[in-house]
């Protein structure tokens, strides 16, 4: 009589335990919540290898001349705070006017954290030399990503085939990790996306359509809403084929001044799983908060 009373009493203090650690258990505790994401998210680049944060810092409103008006310590002071608050990716350009202000900007953090993307346009006698220039001006062994810079015209890869060769040896030679290409008109996103020699696509995207890519093989052809589906089928195709994806022009090249129409368009971006990452020009802290700020909102209801 002892003895089943005894293992009665065990059992039932066993059960109770048992029952208060899978109530409690990491397992329970979460398996009924949504993952979440952020804007400051390491996200992966395609099949690339690489990852940067989902928010990238873009250096080059209206070539520059935006952020280089701020003078250098602002800009310095500027790129840390994004540092500080997760915004580990930095978008610069041979053309920027901040071209030169990255190294300072830079110093003193952490390499290995930040993923540093630049771009190189038209056709430099010396491609390997150009490469260095940047390596040399951020003042690093290699680029994270380096990007041929503005192209427009259909089959542009055939035409620029020696410059893609030196971006190859770049590569073979550690001095960039991954490379890519901005376009600026529907055709050559077109040979971009189709191209197999690209790894990273930076691609104007958002549900306005404004400064969008169109048929028109110049550089800045007035675009609307009617051009974004064939812009989005194109992201599709880099998505499938691997290639890592960055949205730019997100907001309209600083053309929304609506909030409305910056929420309209992180929204849309956020929506879209083949955007990998985006990067917004910045001139001020605000901007950077309310960037976060409605990314993470439209992540976290998405």
């Amino acid at each position: 009589m002892n003895t089943n009373h005894l293992s009665r009493r065990q059992f039932l203090e066993t059960s109770a335990a048992l029952a208060g650690a899978a109530l409690f258990s990491p397992l329970n505790l979460f398996s009924a919540e949504k993952p979440k994401h952020t804007a400051v998210d390491q996200v992966a680049l395609g099949k690339t290898g690489l990852k940067c944060s989902r928010l990238g810092f873009g250096a080059g409103s209206n070539s520059g001349n935006v952020q280089r008006a701020l003078g250098q310590e602002t800009f310095n002071r500027l790129i840390r705070y994004a540092y500080d608050q997760g915004i580990t990716y930095i978008d610069c350009a041979q053309g920027y006017r901040t071209f030169d202000w990255i190294g300072a900007a830079i110093k003193g953090l952490p390499r290995e954290k930040l993923y540093l993307q630049s771009k190189i346009g038209g056709t430099p006698e010396d491609v390997l030399a150009a490469i260095d220039k940047h390596r040399k001006v951020y003042d690093t062994d290699y680029i994270d990503s380096m990007l041929v810079h503005c192209m427009v015209k259909d089959g542009w890869t055939d035409a620029m085939k020696r410059v893609l060769d030196g971006f190859n040896e770049a590569k073979d030679k550690k001095w960039i990790r991954a490379k890519g290409v901005s376009c600026h008109s529907l055709p050559a996103l077109r040979t971009a996306a189709a191209s197999d020699w690209t790894e990273i696509h930076l691609v104007r995207v958002n549900p306005q359509g404004a400064h969008m890519d169109t048929p028109a093989e110049t550089y800045n052809a007035k675009s609307d809403e009617t051009h974004v589906s064939a812009v989005m089928k194109e992201i599709k195709t880099m998505h499938a084929k691997g290639h890592g994806v960055i949205g730019m022009k997100l907001v309209g090249d600083g053309d929304f001044k609506n909030p409305d129409d910056r929420e309209k368009a992180i929204r849309f971006a956020m929506a879209q799983p083949e955007i990998d990452c985006v990067v917004i020009g910045f001139k001020s802290t605000d901007e950077i908060d309310e960037a976060i700020q409605r990314m993470n909102r439209a992540l976290a209801e998405g």
